[in-house]
């Protein structure tokens, strides 16, 4: 809870600081990564940065945490820290780089917004940051300890024991620990991080959620080359040089967006490559013999860039009670009519009590949680996940 001092001041200055956190941000990353040069090489995602994707998540985060602690005093927003506690932990972020991110953003502050900069501000500032620091840092400890590995220390050589490719774009890499240990455990909807050494020397770092239920002897993990503006740096390292018998560095199981399955009706609705998380959760429920009613929500460009599309329908087609709805912008002849084009849910029945999970781009995340909103669908239960950084807080 922030001190009654600190809530006066914060609410007078979040107007000005919320005006300026893009800006303090830039000038923070650029400070940050002037002194420490190897953060920017081998732990932050070298693409985000250039596009000013993580920029503009951590201006979200800080904006978002400062409005909650005023609005409700009384407690945390947990699914925003529980969100970023466990792509931290996935990355092997540590207490004492807390720190250094302190130091070098408030010197940030300080500089852009100068003199109105304050003791008394950046007291009140200073306690809204380690709140939200302290909160992560003791979540993260949870992570690492649930998971059995020191703080920080998440990496573990796994050999790639297949590879297919499922389009043009998309490969599955099937992987076993190179030890011959047991594999973590994990739940359905989690990722792993998967660290390569690119031509440059650096050790890049990307998130693939696992494809394969956990009861599978090996894991997968479907990648999709990023091409763009900014080309993938790993997925494209990942096409182009890893095949059968490679070693990989990839972390324990992280993420938040997990399935919780009881007797509620599900709708799993993905976009794209978003389509890898809900393909391990459809796993499990047949594999466990889920019951109850499960919906299934898929778009993408057209069948052929459907990643693990027969998979898809199959793995529903084995529950007794489930539907799949595929919409394409550009069908296949015979698709049906109300399936082309954006999702569009109005025609679906959605049972009462429906749980969501969601997993795709950010517009389509935006419309199906709208959609399934008018449909009565309670908000605590829909859930997400966000390939990248969380900018799902940066537009709210």
């Amino acid at each position: 809870m922030l001190s009654e001092k600190s809530t006066a001041t914060v609410r007078a200055t979040l107007p000005a600081v919320a005006a300026a956190i893009a800006t303090i941000t830039e000038r923070f990353y650029e400070r940050l990564f002037a002194a420490h040069p190897e953060l920017l090489r081998d732990l932050f995602n070298r693409g985000n940065q250039a596009a000013g994707l993580q920029k503009q998540a951590l201006a979200g985060s800080i904006a978002a945490f400062a409005t909650h602690l005023l609005d409700r005093p009384d407690d945390r927003p947990d699914v925003m820290l529980d969100r970023i506690a466990h792509k931290h932990a996935s990355l092997g972020v540590t207490a004492d780089q807390y720190r250094v991110v302190h130091q070098h953003l408030f010197a940030a502050i300080a500089e852009v917004l100068g003199e109105a900069v304050t003791p008394e501000v950046a007291e009140a500032w200073d306690e809204v940051y380690w709140l939200m620091a302290n909160a992560l840092t003791a979540i993260e400890a949870r992570l690492y300890e649930e998971r059995g590995v020191p703080a920080g220390d998440v990496w573990r050589e796994w050999a790639v024991a297949g590879r297919t490719e499922e389009t043009a774009d998309c490969a599955t890499f099937r992987l076993r620990p190179a030890d011959g240990a047991p594999a973590p455990a994990f739940k359905p909807g989690q990722y792993v991080s998967v660290q390569v050494e690119l031509a440059d020397g650096a050790r890049q770092i990307r998130q693939y959620s696992l494809s394969s239920a956990p009861g599978s002897e090996l894991r997968s993990i479907t990648v999709k080359r990023v091409r763009g503006d900014i080309d993938g740096e790993v997925s494209g390292h990942l096409h182009a040089h890893v095949r059968e018998g490679d070693v990989l560095r990839v972390s324990a199981p992280y993420g938040d967006l997990v399935l919780h399955a009881d007797d509620a009706p599900l709708l799993l609705a993905s976009a794209g490559i978003g389509c890898t998380p809900m393909l391990s959760m459809l796993e499990q429920l047949a594999a466990t013999g889920h019951r109850a009613p499960v919906t299934v929500v898929h778009a993408d460009r057209s069948p052929a860039e459907h990643p693990l599309r027969d998979d898809h329908a199959a793995l529903t087609a084995k529950l007794p009670d489930a539907a799949a709805h595929f919409w394409y912008e550009a069908p296949e002849p015979g698709h049906p009519a109300d399936r082309t084009g954006l999702v569009d849910l109005t025609a679906l029945t959605v049972p009462s009590g429906t749980r969501a999970y969601l997993c795709g781009p950010l517009p389509f995340m935006r419309s199906v949680r709208t959609q399934l909103l008018a449909k009565g669908v309670a908000a605590a239960d829909i859930h997400y996940e966000v390939f990248g950084p969380d900018l799902w807080l940066a537009q709210d």
